[in-house]
């Protein structure tokens, strides 16, 4: 008996919870006259910081002649896993950082660099900007087909890629910040 009354409670306690979880259903009104007048009240308001936005991709103004053949160098090294390469394509700051960052994760080089699928298919670089011998240009990879951009430093008279961007550098300051 004991096990029955716990059943029937449980039940119903279940049958209420899901009552009140249940939505309320419009009615039609039999005024449907200012329908184009009024707002569905299921989007949510143009300023409202719940809406979904999609950002508009940034328009190409260049394709990056300075720095397209430094990412090309990077996406064929990704692709022949070449850690030699690597090292001549990053700039001193980034290959140093990120020797002390794999060490203590106990992993290669070319593994602490692989932050996902890199191929000679989708590698592409627009809109750069130099200044003196700093550069930004937008990245596009399998891995990130929206692009991001990245900063690249000029070293010994060639220009070496890095894994800052200025997104996330107005945030917070990196520890480790290349030579100029």
């Amino acid at each position: 008996m004991r096990s029955v009354t716990t059943l029937f409670i449980t039940l119903l306690s279940f049958a209420i919870l899901m009552s009140g979880c249940g939505g309320t259903t419009d009615t039609p009104s039999a005024n449907n006259a200012n329908a184009a007048n009024t707002t569905n009240s299921n989007t949510p308001p143009s300023n409202s910081p719940v809406a979904a936005t999609t950002p508009t991709p940034e328009e190409t103004r260049n394709n990056a002649p300075t720095l397209t053949p430094v990412f090309k160098a990077y996406c064929a090294a990704m692709e022949k896993k070449d850690e030699a390469a690597l090292r001549k394509i990053y700039s001193a700051d980034t290959i140093k950082f990120a020797e002390s960052e794999a060490k203590k994760d106990e992993i290669t080089l070319l593994e602490y660099f692989s932050v996902g699928p890199v191929d000679t298919k989708l590698c592409e670089v627009s809109n750069e900007e130099i200044t003196g011998d700093t550069a930004v240009a937008i990245i596009r990879t399998a891995s990130m087909p929206n692009g991001i951009k990245i900063i690249f430093v000029k070293e010994g008279g060639e220009w070496k890629l890095t894994t800052r961007s200025p997104s996330f550098e107005t945030t917070k300051k990196p520890a480790a910040t290349d030579k100029k």
